[in-house]
This record gives structure tokens, sequence and C-alpha cells, in this order.
């Protein structure tokens, strides 16, 4: 049987139960059920005696004599019980639906196996809706089995396909299927090397293990497989475009650079900065299409970094464009930029959708025979009208948020050669989630702050100190201090958010009254003119308190503003948190983080909150945020595409992780392509499974 046959042709599906499977957990072919593992298993070598079942909380295994089987109760109250008595005394089985089914399987002063979870009602200790297996005067099978259980749905038991019957099919596969359905897809140098479970023995025993040593070896195989071919493809496609990709050679360091460094730079590079414009600068002689990711934290100088390379660019007789994801960040880097590079004569110009007309008609015009040097925009930069003379270096800010597509868009902008492309985001990625995501990018890293900028004092506060806070914002007021105050906005309960928004400016209205004090108001559900209007009041002192929804999380830049308070900072996410601290600590005073929270938390909004408080460190905090959510969650892998891992966590699996890297780096460096019949193998399962994967798509 192939195992790319539909999953009905499986012995015990057909039809109904196939589109069930289908529908419910995309289970289409005989593959995909064998790629569907269990999320747990139940040890059903261990039997329990009844007495000690009240300090048990999980799934257990009695056996015992059953009897007094009876209905009670009427209508929805309904039940049938049953009691099971060991020597050590009696559990009382219980069940709701089913009824009349299970009522005529049950013998009484027959002795059974029955296996599930234990309730305590009233002292009374019961299991609801076990599974019963009648023992008929055979002696027990010694160590039965260590059993799996399969994630299902209320549809999937209904029609039964629960984890018991899931289990069935999965036996019905095993009897079908040979060896060589899954042949090997490792080097046998692999497997000897790391004495890995042949692939087929590592699904058996996956679903069906004969003991906890061949689960943990079969586990181990298979989440080992999963990074290795996502690290072996990175490294190949990184080579193929190291070595196809031409790019424009930058080949001087002209006048535009040096008199910027000598007579205009706003303060002394960090050696993190001269570290990374170094990296730079060897991408752009090198005659390979540059693909670079810019990670820095929040403050840490990314931008004066973007500017020398736009500097570097226009000294070798090229155009650059920097693209944002918002108006507002957009906005941003155009004013900041603009005024860094007017003392040079360079033209700078801004385009977003809000443009139109007349000036966006002279810019693109301007645009195409080369009177503009730089463009700063939104994605209206990829539109098809936009067309530059000759664009030798796109910088793209905060890259997650822009699909595949979009990026791929820059990359048609220039002739004969892509333009190099630097990427930056300020959302610190940690380490292990980098190589995994980026693998193929070659990543630069500003880890330090510019001198004299204080870390960001960051303080958390219940409920109960609010009429202190309140105190502290006065004093920071009198001193001519701007502060942000933040309420989360989350879609699904935006109602309740926006409530309690406006409770807040009601609150925060009467302990700052007019006109001794102005207040400032930003939330999703109004209109961009009037948001950029309250935005402006605050970024021009008119306003002294801005209370915002995170819509202030990516943008504003104002270094008055030096007390960041969040609102229900137990609803937030640890990078987020980050980010909005990032907002304050702009300028040389010292700022303030106020993390607001009811007195109740969860333990991992503890762990959270303490992070927060013990470390300004961007790195520090991302990886602690991988530990406490995993990678899914991580702002902006999701889109990626990469981290859909079945069984391997790159949380939890960091030394697999580093060790699967390792072994792709030093086999593709001997044989990049995969040529020799050692890895032949790999070529063959990387061929089938990665077809889909076009080339652009690592665009960034």
């Amino acid at each position: 049987m192939e195992l790319t046959s539909p999953i009905e042709y499986l012995k015990g599906v057909g039809p109904a139960k196939g589109a069930l499977l289908q529908k419910e957990l995309s289970i289409f072919t005989l593959e995909d059920l064998l790629n569907h593992f269990p999320f747990r298993y139940i040890d059903r070598t261990q039997f329990f005696d009844i007495q000690s079942l009240p300090h048990h909380t999980g799934h257990v295994q009695v056996k015992g004599v059953l009897s007094r089987v009876q209905l009670l109760g009427q209508g929805r109250k309904k039940r049938l019980t049953a009691q099971l008595k060991d020597p050590t005394g009696t559990l009382e089985l219980i069940w709701f639906s089913g009824i009349t089914w299970i009522q005529k399987q049950l013998v009484e002063g027959a002795e059974y196996i029955a296996f599930g979870k234990i309730q305590v009602y009233f002292d009374q200790v019961n299991m609801p809706h076990p599974e019963l297996e009648r023992l008929e005067g055979q002696p027990i099978k010694k160590a039965q089995r260590l059993e799996p259980v399969y994630s299902s749905t209320e549809k999937l038991n209904a029609k039964g396909l629960d984890t018991r019957n899931r289990r069935k099919l999965i036996q019905h596969l095993f009897e079908k299927i040979r060896k060589e359905a899954l042949p090997e897809n490792l080097s046998n140098d692999l497997l000897n090397e790391l004495q890995l479970l042949n692939r087929y023995e590592a699904y058996l025993n996956i679903h069906l293990p004969a003991n906890n040593e061949r689960l943990s070896r079969a586990i181990f195989r298979l989440k080992f497989e999963e990074l290795f071919f996502l690290q072996l493809r990175l490294f190949m496609l990184k080579k193929v475009r190291k070595k196809n990709l031409k790019g424009f050679v930058f080949e001087k360091i002209g006048s535009y650079f040096n008199d910027f460094y000598q007579h205009h730079l706003p303060f002394n590079l960090t050696k993190a900065q001269q570290r990374v414009i170094k990296e730079i600068r060897q991408d752009l002689k090198a005659g390979i299409q540059m693909n670079r990711l810019l990670q820095g934290d929040v403050g840490s100088g990314k931008t004066i970094v973007a500017v020398l390379c736009i500097l570097m660019a226009l000294d070798n007789g090229f155009q650059s464009c920097l693209m944002a994801p918002t108006e507002i960040l957009a906005k941003q880097h155009f004013e900041g930029i603009r005024e860094l590079l007017i003392p040079l004569g360079i033209q700078v110009a801004y385009l977003s959708g809000s443009v139109k007309g007349k000036p966006r008609k002279e810019i693109l015009e301007e645009l195409a025979n080369g009177h503009i040097d730089v463009l700063i925009g939104t994605h209206a930069l990829i539109e098809p009208k936009v067309e530059f003379k000759q664009l030798g270096l796109a910088i793209i800010d905060e890259q997650h948020r822009f699909g595949v597509a979009q990026r791929a868009k820059l990359w048609n902008k220039s002739r004969p050669f892509p333009p190099h492309v630097l990427v930056m985001t300020a959302t610190p990625i940690p380490r292990t989630l980098a190589m995994t995501l980026y693998g193929d990018l070659d990543v630069s890293v500003i880890d330090e702050l510019p001198p004299g900028r204080k870390a960001v004092q960051t303080i958390h506060q219940t409920e109960n100190n609010r009429l202190r806070v309140f105190g502290f914002m006065q004093e920071q007021i009198q001193i001519g201090r701007q502060i942000y105050v933040v309420y989360p906005l989350i879609e699904e309960s935006e109602t309740l958010d926006l409530q309690n928004l406006m409770e807040g400016y009601e609150a925060i209205s009467r302990a700052f009254p007019m006109p001794d004090y102005q207040i400032s108001i930003v939330h999703g559900k109004m209109k961009p003119a009037d948001k950029d209007f309250e935005m402006q009041r605050f970024v021009t002192g008119q306003t002294q308190i801005m209370v915002a929804t995170t819509v202030i999380e990516v943008g504003v830049n104002v270094p008055n503003a030096s007390v960041m308070i969040i609102e229900n900072t137990e609803r937030f996410g640890l990078s987020q948190l980050h980010q909005l601290r990032g907002r304050v600590g702009r300028g040389a005073d010292q700022s303030y983080c106020i993390l607001m929270s009811s007195f109740k938390l969860s333990n991992e909004a503890k762990k959270r909150i303490k992070t927060m408080v013990d470390t300004n460190n961007g790195f520090e905090i991302a990886e602690a945020d991988l530990e406490l959510r995993g990678p899914g969650t991580i702002e902006g892998t999701q889109q990626s595409g990469l981290i859909s891992f079945k069984l391997a966590d790159i949380s939890k699996d960091q030394a697999l992780l580093k060790q699967a890297r390792n072994l792709a780096n030093t086999i593709t460096e001997k044989d990049p392509q995969l040529m020799t019949p050692m890895n032949a193998p790999l070529k063959k399962h990387i061929e089938k499974h990665y077809q889909h994967v076009k080339g652009w798509s690592r665009i960034s």
C-alpha cells in the first residue's frame, strides 16, 4: 500500500470518516495519518489499588470484579453506575451518555480492567466513562503497553474516530505498509554518528512504542530530522544565492560618506555600529547581492547605519529606498534622514498612499530621471508606476510586517541585478530562532546602546498604588516631562478594551484637570486624520499625557517623553512590553516604565513582569519570551511559514538545533549540491519535500 493513497482506503475509515478526518485534522493521505503524532502516552503497564486512588489525578488502571450495575436519575440527570471491587476497596464507574449500549455489555460478577481519569465527588471516588476490558478468565498480558493519545474533536469522537479507534487505524496501517514505504532519508554516516533508529522504526515506535527507551529514541530521531532538513535547506539556499545572485559592486567610499562621517555625524559610533558597517561594506563590494538582517534593540542606532549605507550607494552612483510598515514610522524616518542629509545637498523624497496628484507625479518623474537620491515611504514604494533610474540599495524596516510577495516586488525595481537588501528589525530575535528563521541570511547585531543613554528604570505597581503613581506623574510633568499611558487592545475583546481606555482617560482627566494639564487620546477606532492631530499635539509638547492603545508601539519618537505607564500589564506579551518601553529613554534624561497590574497574577505573568523589571536587554527578553511562549508567538514568525514543526520545539531543543545546524553546515561545505552517493538520500528527500519553496521566498 502506497503512503500517497487516500485515507478512505484504509481499513476502518471509508468515505464518510475520511471526509471528517480531512475536514477536522487535514488528514488526506496515509502519510498524513502517519505524520499526525500522539501528543502524550498512557502507561498501561501499571495497575493501582483502589484504596490509593484519591491521591492520583491523571489516568489510572485498576482491576476488579463488577457489581451493582444500575440506572439512576431521570431525563438529563439520567446516568448508569456500576461498582468495581478489588481486595482494597470499591470504585464507582459512571456513564452519562451511550447508556443503553454500555448497559448491554456489562456482566455482573465478571472481572474487568478499567482505565480512565479519577474524580473525587463528596469524598466518593469515581471514574467517569472508563475504558473497560473484560478478562474472561484470561491472565493479564504482562506489561501491556504505552498507549498513544491523539488530539481529537467532538465530531471525531461522535463518529468513532476517538483516540482508541485512531490507535486501531495506525495498527492497520502498520500491518499494510512495509519498510520500503518509509525509505531512509539520512545518510549511513549520520545514522551511525548519532546512533539513530532507522526511519521505519522511528515511525513505528512513536505511534506504537515497545517501551519508554524506544519511544525516546523515536522522538529524538524525528525531531533531529525536522531541524536538520530545515537547516540543510537554508545552507543550500545561501550557497546558491552567493554563487548565482550577482550584485552591483560599490567599489569606493567617496566624498558623501567621508564628508558626513567627518563633519556631520551627530555622535560617535559605538563599536557595535562600526563592526556592522564593516560587515555591510564587505558585502557591498563583493559583487554578490547583499541580503543582510540588521538586528538592534530600540534606540541602538540602526538608522545611522542605514544612512551610512545610503551614502555608500550614492558614492557609487546608485539611488536608495527605505520602506516602513506605517505612515507614522515612514514619516519619522523621512524627517530624521532628510535633516541629516540636507547639508550634503542630497535629495530625499517621501511617498505614501496619501501623496496624490501633482506632488506624486513630480516625485515619480524626478525619481525616474535620477534627481531624487533617496525615496522613503510605505508599501507605496513597490507600486508598478514607481520607477528608479538606478536603484542599488533597498532598506526594509520592521520586515515581519511585509509579506514575501511585497518584498519580492522591490527586487524588480533595478536592472541588471536586484538591489542590495538591508532588513532592519527592532524586535530582538533570539539567536536560536534567528538561525532557524533567517539561516540563509547574513545577520548583523548592534548589541550596545549609544553612550549617554540611561537604561529605563522599570517598576511594577498594583492597582492599590494608583494614587502614588498619579503623584509621580505630577512630579515628572512639573519638571517638564511627558507621559504615555498605554492600554491593551486585543481584537477579541475590543469593546471591553475601548471601555477600559475611556474609563482610564476619564480617571486621568479627573486627576489632571484642564487648564493646568492637557491630555491626548489615540486609539484604533479614530479616523487617521484625528489620530495624526492628537499625535502631533503630543510630539510638539502641547499635551503632557498621551492615553493610547498599542498604536504607539512602533512609530512616535518623542525624546521629551520619559515615563511609560502600561495598564493591564498581564495582558501583554514580553516582546510587546519591551517594544512599548522602548518609546521612552530616547533623550538624555532618566526614563521610567511603570507596569500596572491587578494583584492576582498567573505564574507566567509574574515571570514576564519579573523579566521586565530585571533586564533592559532585548535579546535576554526575547530568549525569555521564547521559553515562556514558544516560537509560534514571537512577533512575525508565524507568517514566515517556517516554524511549523510537528515535534521539535526551538525553545526546548536548542542543543539539538545547534547539532543539526553544525552537521548541515559541514555537509554543504563539502558537497553544496548533495551530489555524492553518500548524500543521495538527503538530495532525494529535499527534492520531494521542498519543491514548493521558490528561491525568492527567502527574500529578507
